[in-house]
């Protein structure tokens, strides 16, 4: 990251805070620590389906200043609601989190071959993994425009590096990751002219001992398989360091720069 300060040190609070995919994992972890965090008076979170969230709407029994906002980010004029809902309340946001991912899902699974690939599968990828996160950052310029330092975060992954790519396979989750860092780095670009306040950043979060990184745990060593809450610790500093000339960037768990 660059030397230059970050400029998250300097704000007071109050100042709010949307994580998308906050049902479980990661997502469920950063608002967590978001809640925690006096620098942060008012957190949204979004699901999907409330019978797969209920600790997330647990949360709000203590901690009021939460609110949870139904949300189906490959469902465009869902991902309109529910920023409508929240531009009502907050006009101004100065964290969005984007923690939405699909790797494997009932008969999509991790393509070893391109025998496996399906023009169904790759779209269901590029839907969750790139598309929601391009189309929120679109719905959300209006809140970000204000005076005050903002950040624009999408969880990627290092396996969409096509510079990194050794190994092969996982066809649709490593294009899918690829596609999000494109849209994000060119959705950057036009931030900066439009939202100069605010910082868009791609981050890789290591192996995290979540659902979908379950399956595929037993070759990862002990000291590489994060817990949710050390990746969320990891990534919230990531996140505040970030200065205006990090924007667009792909950043690792500890914050090195990834290739792309």
């Amino acid at each position: 990251m660059a030397v230059e300060r970050s400029l998250f040190s300097q704000t007071t609070p109050p100042q709010t805070a949307l994580v998308v995919g906050a049902s479980r994992g990661i997502g469920l972890g950063v608002v967590q620590q978001l809640l925690q965090d006096d620098r942060f008076g008012t957190v949204y979170g979004t699901y999907r389906r409330p019978e797969s969230a209920q600790g997330l709407l647990s949360l709000t029994a203590q901690y009021p200043q939460l609110t949870c906002l139904p949300m189906d980010v490959t469902d465009e004029a869902s991902i309109a609601e529910a920023i409508a809902q929240l531009q009502a309340q907050s006009p101004h946001l100065h964290r969005a989190v984007y923690c939405v991912g699909l790797l494997h899902d009932g008969d999509l699974q991790p393509e070893k071959s391109l025998r496996q690939i399906t023009g169904e599968n790759l779209m269901r990828s590029l839907q969750t993994n790139a598309f929601g996160a391009v189309l929120l950052a679109k719905h959300l310029m209006p809140l970000f425009k204000h005076d005050q330092p903002s950040l624009f975060a999408a969880l990627s992954a290092k396996v969409g590096s096509i510079g990194d790519n050794r190994l092969g396979g996982w066809y649709g989750y490593r294009a899918s990751k690829a596609a999000l860092n494109m849209l994000i780095k060119t959705a950057s670009l036009e931030y900066a002219r439009r939202s100069p306040n605010t910082i868009l950043a791609l981050l890789h979060p290591g192996t995290t001992d979540t659902q979908l990184s379950e399956p595929f745990q037993r070759g990862v060593p002990p000291e590489k398989l994060f817990s949710v809450e050390r990746t969320v610790t990891q990534l919230m500093a990531v996140m505040d360091g970030l200065t205006p000339a990090d924007s667009g960037e792909f950043f690792s768990w500890d914050g090195t720069r990834l290739p792309w």
